[in-house]
């Protein structure tokens, strides 16, 4: 797992799932909720043959022990964590978010998709043994 020579990690279900996003934006716009999105992203992943989960529990370990969940809302072929939003201005909150279920699970590479603003928003944040960003 990781990286190879210049590739990027996961580089063409990346691409999969990006094109899977800019066909829902593109039917439905801007402008609706956060659910609908959702559906429809799950709807995209079936035409595409990509492998999801919805709002997998994830757990976090505390001294081996589980102490929570986080649920995000689309776990991507066991690979990709992806977070769907639908507001007009993204808040740096949202991609802490991400960078939390990343650094408490053993995924690492996520997405943050927003869906309500007037141009599609992808967020990409990595979080490997070889990467680990500041913050």
């Amino acid at each position: 797992m990781g990286k190879q020579g210049n590739n990027l990690l996961y580089e063409e279900l990346s691409y999969k799932l990006r094109g899977c996003c800019f066909n829902v934006y593109n039917k439905l716009g801007f402008g609706h909720k956060e659910e609908i999105y959702q559906r429809a992203l799950a709807e995209e992943f079936k035409i595409s043959n990509i492998v999801f989960e919805k709002e997998k529990s994830l757990p976090i370990k505390y001294n081996d022990k589980q102490i929570g969940n986080y649920r995000p809302d689309f776990v991507i072929e066991d690979k990709i964590v992806l977070e769907i939003k639908a507001v007009e201005f993204m808040p740096k909150i949202f991609e802490g978010q991400l960078v939390r279920y990343l650094k408490a699970t053993n995924y690492q590479l996520g997405f943050l998709i927003n869906f309500g603003s007037t141009k599609l928003q992808i967020i990409r944040k990595i979080w490997t043994p070889e990467y680990r960003p500041h913050g």
